[in-house]
């Protein structure tokens, strides 16, 4: 069996609709059903009809991401789509063969498939993150035993660390160096702000917006691990109650919902719910009915907004996460 690397658009176009529908799909739309095509050359050649003007390497990694999808995927192997929505990875298992089946105007060339687990990108070992970053809407992910220890993380909740240089079993494929670098600060984040520290880092992004705030110390909190408001003596609003779970499991609506007590106690406007674990679909469905009460940040919000502010910490906390900006050639393809 297999690990498949399996995207849902360049911007996560699709992302909704595969996990709603319990599929996996590929883009080229503008082509009709594909069952028919029985070797890699008629498919090649039914492609270039398409595309008469393309090089020919652009052609041979399209036609070979193409019928790997349509053809070597196989059922119980695994799949791994990174999210846009949130910082994390939804793993499933092939159930169905290729289809044709128009789910939705950008869903039409699909595979079954039944989700097992949403898991935070942090969750994962350096090397098999590196080889999800590759910049293919689908390939296989071999080396370093990436199918088994990904199953034992379903299994077990945590991933054994494999020696080795990551390595990507297809055509040489640019990884997205940025989605890498970010990767490497979650792990650094994860490693060295864990419990109340994690609020201590949520409490400089929310000084370096201009609040004052106040943070509670270490141990029982009542629900609110921060609160912040505007004005030179934080009398003014918006007030603000934070909550900080720092562990790495999701949390559920329930917390959502003693923050949402919490806010009524202190008399504040507005919420924010930091989950390094990310959240269940449940919470982030309830939250999106608090649009205008409530911010949910998981690891991704959270870096977003590190990288806003960074400039604005001090010191100390600059020394505890080290960042530099650099400028990188990006791949389009």
């Amino acid at each position: 069996m297999s690990l498949w690397l399996v995207r849902a658009g360049r911007h996560g176009e699709q992302e909704q609709g595969a996990l709603e529908h319990s599929v996996v799909t590929i883009g080229w739309n503008e082509f009709s059903d594909l069952s028919n095509i029985k070797t890699k050359d008629e498919l090649a050649e039914f492609y270039t009809r398409f595309y008469p003007t393309e090089k020919k390497a652009k052609i041979i990694n399209a036609v070979g991401q193409i019928w790997r999808f349509i053809r070597e995927m196989q059922k119980d192997d695994l799949v791994a789509l990174p999210l846009k929505t949130q910082s994390a990875i939804s793993i499933g298992k092939v159930v169905g063969d290729y289809e044709y089946k128009e789910l939705a105007t950008n869903i039409k060339h699909i595979r079954r498939v039944k989700w097992l687990k949403t898991i935070p990108r942090s969750a994962f070992d350096k090397d098999i993150l590196y080889s999800l970053g590759a910049f293919m809407t689908v390939c296989r992910i071999e080396r370093n035993e990436a199918e088994s220890r990904v199953r034992k993380l379903l299994e077990e909740g945590e991933i054994g660390e494999k020696g080795g240089k990551p390595e990507i079993t297809e055509e040489v494929i640019p990884t997205d160096i940025e989605e890498s670098a970010e990767d490497e600060i979650v792990k650094h984040i994860g490693a060295n702000f864990k419990g109340h520290s994690l609020a201590r880092l949520v409490d400089a992004i929310l000084q370096a917006q201009g609040y004052i705030t106040k943070v509670s110390p270490p141990g029982p909190d009542g629900g609110v691990d921060i609160l912040a408001a505007a004005g030179p003596l934080g009398f003014d609003t918006p007030r603000v109650c934070a909550q900080v779970k720092s562990s790495s499991s999701a949390v559920d609506v329930n917390v959502l919902r003693q923050l949402q007590g919490s806010m009524s106690q202190f008399r504040a406007e507005q919420g924010l719910l930091v989950a390094w674990g990310g959240f269940t679909a449940r919470a982030m469905q309830e939250a999106r009915g608090a649009f205008f009460s409530i911010r949910l940040w998981d690891q991704g919000a959270l870096l977003e907004e590190i990288f806003k502010y960074y400039e604005r910490f001090d010191d100390e906390l600059k020394a505890e996460l080290p960042l530099k900006r650099i400028w990188a050639l990006v791949f389009e393809e």
